[in-house]
């Protein structure tokens, strides 16, 4: 759409930033903290850039003071963070830790004293080990009744104080990576059953405690976080946009519309059937999910990249464990579903080291999607450039990040003129942090934490790079100084 004056952000917009606890935090063992499935999945020779690990990430367990108050300079108005399962109940069931729940206790009212609104992600990947060892985790129907139990312990603690909830991060990656690509726990590959079982109960998970949520404290916001990428056809053949109706189906759809409705795409749902790969599913679960999605405030956005889809031959090209986890521009790898789409690059967009493909535009082209099939509220709880940042004299000069968020607030903008309701937007991410398989080189962070892929090596000192002073007047003038 084409609008002669813009409206810009609504006064109450939420500008933010987030972070996930494995990957912030450090403190892996500490104030009797359990171990958790990432701190076992990392110590398998392989499976992350350099061995790293989060036992000290960034060490924000012991600094969140100094952290929070960076936060409250810069004049942040959110701060999205994930609470660690663990942290609570050590065994992931069962007792539970005060000092973990103290923790974030103090957190929360560090962030309030600044005038900051906590927003909590309740499950952002890590998992007690400890149910992976009783039952293998989200592979069982049990998982649901711990995990409804851990996120009501935290309503009751936090809800006071906690507004808005997120009850899973990126629930269609930590299941693919998990259970087709083998690329975070429990390390499998290709076992498409347990992949859509699995989802079945982290569905069934998230409405559980959206319900438990809504009953304790009805005015909460609430919704899950979703890696979405928005989809092209690769050209105007209509098999390649039957390819992007088949990829949006399995790869969008297939969690958004839960979410939002409650059910599955049928089509998606045909398909699995005639693979004989649909998840099995309880009596009264439809229902319950029909219920919780109906009760949902908003559709969280983890944003980075589009993708394109063209057919893809039934002796096509299948999935991988092939990732470009080294920064070498030009090394990620063709994937996709043999008989339905593959996804080759798109020449006509930038990418980044990582061969992630740069799109501003994207973005409002998922909020004018969300906006058109679901009516929801949107908050875009992820969108960050991962760079490759050096020190130059005391100082980080990132103006590659200034550039890449400034297109994408600029997108951002016109998605709210085009009618989409957007809350808030929080950037990935407030300080460097461990990139899970990607270690601690790929730096995302507004600020610079001298920390390298050595456990011990690093000051772990914070410095402010260029992007904070920039943001802290796109903050101040509500989005209009870009």
């Amino acid at each position: 759409m084409y609008f002669k004056e813009t409206k810009g952000f609504p006064k109450d917009f939420l500008w933010g930033r987030a972070s996930a606890a494995y990957q912030v935090e450090g403190g892996w063992d500490a104030d009797g903290k359990g171990v958790t499935n990432w701190d076992k999945f990392v110590r398998i020779p392989g499976k992350t850039f350099k061995e790293t690990t989060g036992d000290k990430a960034v060490d924000h367990y012991h600094r969140y003071k100094e952290d929070v108050k960076l936060m409250a300079d810069m004049g942040l108005k959110t701060y999205r963070f994930s609470i660690a399962w663990a942290r609570i109940y050590p065994n992931g069931n069962g007792e539970i830790n005060e000092a973990g729940l103290q923790f974030y206790d103090n957190l929360i009212n560090e962030l309030l004293k600044y005038g900051i609104e906590p927003m909590v992600t309740v499950y952002h990947w890590d998992m007690p080990q400890a149910l992976e060892e009783q039952y293998h985790g989200w592979e069982d129907r049990r998982i649901v009744d711990d995990y409804v139990n851990y996120a009501t312990t935290l309503f009751k603690r936090y809800g006071d104080r906690v507004k808005y909830w997120i009850t899973m991060n990126e629930q269609n990656i930590f299941t693919s990576f998990g259970w087709l690509k083998g690329m975070h726990p429990p390390g499998k590959e290709n076992d498409m059953k347990t992949f859509y079982q699995v989802n079945h109960h982290a569905n069934m998970a998230h409405a559980g405690a959206v319900l438990a949520l809504k009953e304790l404290y009805p005015d909460a916001k609430v919704g899950a976080s979703f890696a979405y990428s928005p989809c092209y056809a690769f050209d105007r053949k209509p098999e390649n946009a039957m390819a992007k109706a088949d990829y949006d189906d399995l790869q969008n759809y297939w969690w958004m519309d839960i979410y939002a409705y409650g059910r599955y795409p049928k089509s998606a749902w045909a398909y699995l059937e005639s693979m004989g790969v649909t998840p099995d599913i309880q009596e009264g679960d439809m229902e319950i999910l029909r219920k919780a999605a109906s009760l949902v405030n908003f559709m969280g956005v983890n944003y980075y990249q589009t993708c394109v889809a063209e057919y893809n031959p039934i002796d096509g090209v299948g999935m991988s464990n092939a990732m470009n986890t080294t920064g070498k521009k030009g090394t990620a790898q063709v994937q996709g579903i043999p008989g339905l789409y593959k996804n080759p690059a798109n020449d006509f967009l930038p990418t980044t080291d990582w061969d992630w493909t740069i799109d501003p535009m994207g973005l409002r082209m998922c909020c004018r999607d969300i906006t058109s099939r679901y009516a929801l509220p949107i908050v875009i709880s992820e969108n960050g450039l991962g760079a490759f940042d050096k020190v130059e004299d005391g100082q980080v000069h990132d103006p590659y990040r200034i550039a890449y968020l400034k297109a994408h607030i600029e997108e951002l903008k016109k998605a709210c003129d085009d009618g989409c309701e957007v809350l808030a937007y929080c950037t990935w991410s407030y300080t460097d942090l461990l990139s899970w398989l990607n270690g601690y080189q790929k730096r995302y962070g507004f600020v610079y934490v001298d920390r390298e892929e050595d456990e011990n090596s690093g000051t772990l000192n914070r410095i402010p790079k260029d992007s904070y002073y920039w943001y802290q007047k796109v903050i101040a003038s509500n989005g209009e100084d870009l």
